[in-house]
């Protein structure tokens, strides 16, 4: 008699399990990407540093550049959330950027977010302009035709 009672009790719940072990695969999940910094390293970044202290103390920046004469080193970080087969949607983005002087010195450190950004196709390299249009040279050349001019009647 105790084996039917268990019984029951277990096959309720090896079925929940079942039937709740695909919904585990809807959960949202986390992504990382990028050099993962965190407040107290941006800190650490004086200005007089040398670019090789800098590397030293954050690595390898993701990205460099050349600003007024000088170097740019940009760390950037972002965090995207996922949920089962879905587009991944960006929630944040950290971007410290580390400015050098010619003579190779920290000149300035700035701390870039979600909110500071543009929108930027790194594939196409187009950057949205701003009006919005996307017209061709032909139709920028000749959309005033027939129209009245400022000048004249």
């Amino acid at each position: 008699m105790q084996l039917k009672s268990l019984a029951a009790p277990a096959a309720a719940a090896i079925i929940a399990a079942a039937a709740l072990l695909p919904l585990a695969g809807c959960s949202e999940q986390i992504l990382k990407h990028g050099h993962q910094f965190t407040d107290n390293d941006a800190q650490q970044i004086q200005v007089g540093m040398t670019q090789e202290q800098v590397k030293l103390q954050l690595g390898t920046p993701t990205t460099t550049a050349t600003v007024n004469n000088g170097a740019a080193y940009y760390y950037i970080a972002s965090t995207a959330s996922q949920t089962a087969f879905m587009k991944p949607k960006e929630v944040d983005r950290k971007v410290l950027a580390v400015y050098f002087n010619p003579l190779g010195s920290v000149e300035q450190v700035a701390n870039y977010g979600l909110k500071d950004g543009k929108v930027f196709d790194y594939i196409s390299r187009k950057t949205p302009a701003p009006g919005g249009k996307d017209e061709g040279i032909l139709k920028s050349l000749f959309r005033n035709l027939g129209t009245r001019q400022i000048f004249g009647e």
